[in-house]
């Protein structure tokens, strides 16, 4: 390759990759909704036992934190909840987002921070209530997470939609 020939990322892979992340962001919160409907209906195939499975890893799962549909316990906490299922508001929004963008701007991480330290708050002011003794509904926990959820897989689909800088070849070793 020649001296000053670009590394960057190509257009067609981040665009897949964007793609991806969207697609995921929608996916999670109907296998999380089937899982559900599936142990309520069923008892729990091993499909949903192996989501309640994985989820446990990521979540504490308390029955008192959680929503419970048709007497069937979700297989994330109310909080976990709320950012799972306004992530795909995030997401979408990121990419609506990339495409109106000139192919020169690039993601301003300073501002992603802001929005993530902002949108941060409600789940902090849960957490605080919480460790002071008062009490906070799952819903209350839920509702807090929203905010939270959206922009982080904003920043995060925006980051995987910028192009990086290209990284210059000068033959040094």
């Amino acid at each position: 390759m020649a001296a000053g020939a670009g590394l960057g990322a190509h257009p067609e892979r981040t665009g897949g990759l964007v793609r991806l992340l969207v697609a995921a962001s929608l996916i999670w919160p109907l296998i999380l909704t089937a899982a559900v409907w599936d142990r309520a209906a069923t008892g729990g195939s091993i499909s949903s036992q192996a989501i309640y499975f994985a989820c446990s890893r990521i979540c504490h799962q308390r029955p008192e934190r959680s929503f419970y549909t048709a007497g069937i316990k979700w297989p994330v906490c109310g909080r976990c909840s709320g950012l799972y299922f306004s992530a795909p508001v995030g997401a979408v929004a990121a990419m609506i987002a990339r495409r109106r963008r000139s192919p020169t701007e690039s993601a301003n991480h300073r501002t992603d921070r802001r929005w993530l330290i902002l949108s941060s708050l409600p789940t902090v002011v849960t957490l605080a209530l919480e460790w002071s003794g008062a009490p906070v509904t799952t819903l209350a926990r839920a509702l807090a997470a929203l905010p939270l959820g959206a922009a982080i897989a904003f920043v995060i689909v925006r980051i995987a939609a910028g192009r990086p800088k290209a990284i210059e070849y000068t033959g040094a070793r």
